[in-house]
């Protein structure tokens, strides 16, 4: 018995270590380093950080500072925006110019840049909206286009 009795503290010890191991993180894909939580990752490098997909029903981002994109109608139907004094629409001739250089948008980051530093969903939806809102802008142009050639069309 006495020599039997130093092996079950061990196994106690152990098995002790063990369940307040478990007790402490239960959760095996969580981490926390310097006040920053993991999920799927033991660096995490921001406040939160996933490795891994996230199912959500909605997602609520500030603006933070941001600024949306109604200067695109406030430039174009007042001449300048306040909002945005800066901004200006470009020419179809322009943009066409752009993507035969760049093969992307205007103000769009470019595929190798979203490869190598991600996107921010803030900044790349406020982006979306406004090559939308200068979208709408060109249809505008181009129905006002169509509409003046059908009316010169009728007078011949």
């Amino acid at each position: 018995m006495k020599k039997l009795l130093p092996k079950i503290v061990i196994a106690i010890v152990l098995l002790f270590c063990f369940s307040a191991t478990a007790q402490r993180n239960p959760f095996k894909n969580l981490s926390e380093k310097d006040g920053k939580i993991g999920i799927g990752t033991t660096n995490p490098d921001e406040l939160l950080t996933v490795k891994g997909k996230i199912h959500t029903q909605e997602v609520l981002v500030d603006l933070d500072g941001a600024v949306a994109p109604d200067y695109v109608f406030e430039n174009y139907f007042n001449g300048i925006s306040e909002m945005m004094p800066e901004y200006s629409l470009i020419s179809l001739e322009e943009l066409e110019a752009f993507l035969k250089e760049n093969n992307h948008l205007p103000n769009v980051p470019s595929a190798e840049t979203m490869r190598t530093e991600g996107i921010s969903l803030k900044e790349m939806n406020l982006i979306l909206l406004q090559k939308i809102e200068e979208l709408t802008l060109y249809t505008l142009q181009q129905q006002k286009e169509i509409d003046a050639l059908k009316e010169k069309n009728s007078e011949k």
